[in-house]
């Protein structure tokens, strides 16, 4: 018998798991960055969206309001970035010098 889903408007046919690779965050050049602003969760209080989540090949994205980013793990690969319509997500040098285009 299944477990019944608490969210019946958002599903992943698999579930990632957070660090199967290690603590692979020294590893990327950019970092995604959040403007709670733009989000559109974070923005209505509600759960809506989640693309960034959804689509996150590492699963370091959380499904919860505000959205976060588990930077230990982030390889800096930029789809959550790519795949968030409102544009709440921009990647940002490593270094924090200046916004990635």
């Amino acid at each position: 018998m299944t477990e019944p889903r608490k969210d019946p408007f958002t599903f992943a046919h698999s579930r990632p798991c957070v660090g199967e690779g290690g603590r692979t965050g020294d590893w990327r050049s950019e970092r995604p960055v959040i403007d709670p602003d733009k989000c559109t969760p974070t923005r209505n209080k509600r759960p809506s969206c989640f693309l960034c989540w959804l689509y996150c090949p590492e699963g370091v994205v959380t499904r919860g309001i505000p959205v976060e980013i588990d930077y230990e793990y982030c390889k800096g690969c930029g789809i959550c970035a790519e795949e968030c319509p409102t544009k709440a997500i921009k990647m940002v040098d490593e270094k924090g010098e200046e916004a990635a285009e």
